[in-house]
């Protein structure tokens, strides 16, 4: 079994590379790190690559990038893999400041890459808004159980929650959620979501993209799973971005409990499965804009 421990950088085909770019640099604060044959990188403000965009025929996240632990052996890696029928390849630098990967596809096509290091990109200061890191990415899929056996299993994810059977959070390091899986008629990318520093950026952030006549489709609001400040709306290509705050963190997983917060109902507040509504702590229902995603 692979341990990840952290997101790296979601890859991103898109119809219109020069239009995501713009955005990704105007709207969300990234920095547009490099630019060459057909592919765009971007960073955030400290210089972690987050985003890399590619020119495709449709809009669609291609592939997720998961950092593991640096002393891990990639001849272990590809073992475990094969050990549980996963066809896997090693890559010599897929991204800039990674040095090698190995990668391979999920139950449902989309290719994941691991690597051991990374080198930052020079520090710059982003027009936008800003994020402080990629936070992690949701998928639609036809049975969230059968992901979540497999992420599991085969990079040592763990269950953080789950609302009833058909939404699941999972953790590679500590804070509440770095995937998640969501039943939906039609595979494909749910969310994508950026982390802010704090309340008073989200609210900077809501008023920003008011201004450039963005609607924000659900928020803000606070979570129950999670107990996340948020908000969502929806880039050029139609998917949705959430920015979000305060997220729960599991600092010690052998107490199995997330950090007190003042919010929590639970006390302690261990993983669980949400039943019924209202699940958030505050905040609107979700819109039927947001919901369409699942359809």
């Amino acid at each position: 079994m692979i341990k990840v421990t952290r997101i790296g950088h979601a890859t991103f085909e898109t119809p219109d590379l020069d239009r995501q770019v713009e955005y990704f640099t105007d709207i969300v604060g990234l920095v547009l790190a490099e630019r060459v044959d057909g592919r765009a990188y971007l960073a955030t403000k400290v210089g972690d690559l987050a985003v890399q965009l590619e020119k495709g025929a449709a809009a669609r996240c291609a592939r997720i990038s998961l950092q593991a632990a640096a002393e891990t052996d990639f001849g272990h890696l590809r073992r475990g893999l094969e050990a549980e029928g996963v066809r896997c390849e090693l890559r010599a630098d897929p991204s800039p400041g990674i040095a090698q990967a190995i990668s391979f596809a999920d139950p449902k096509g989309t290719i994941v890459e691991v690597f051991t290091a990374a080198t930052p990109f020079a520090r710059k200061t982003p027009a936008g808004i800003g994020p402080i890191k990629l936070g992690h990415l949701a998928f639609c899929v036809d049975d969230p159980k059968a992901f979540a056996d497999f992420y599991g299993r085969v990079l040592g994810f763990r269950v953080s929650d789950w609302i009833e059977d058909w939404f699941v959070f999972m953790r590679c390091g500590p804070d509440h959620h770095t995937v998640n899986f969501v039943r939906g008629k039609t595979t494909r990318m749910h969310h994508i979501a950026f982390e802010l520093k704090d309340w008073a950026q989200v609210q900077t952030a809501c008023d920003f993209l008011g201004s450039r006549n963005i609607d924000i489709i659900w928020g803000p609001g606070r979570h129950g799973p999670g107990h996340n400040v948020f908000t969502y709306h929806r880039n050029p290509d139609d998917q949705i971005v959430e920015l979000f705050t305060e997220m729960d963190k599991m600092l010690d997983e052998s107490l199995g409990y997330f950090d007190p917060r003042p919010w929590h109902r639970d006390r302690p507040q261990r993983p669980k499965v949400w039943q019924g509504m209202p699940r958030d702590i505050w905040g609107t229902p979700p819109t039927a804009e947001y919901t369409r995603q699942r359809e």
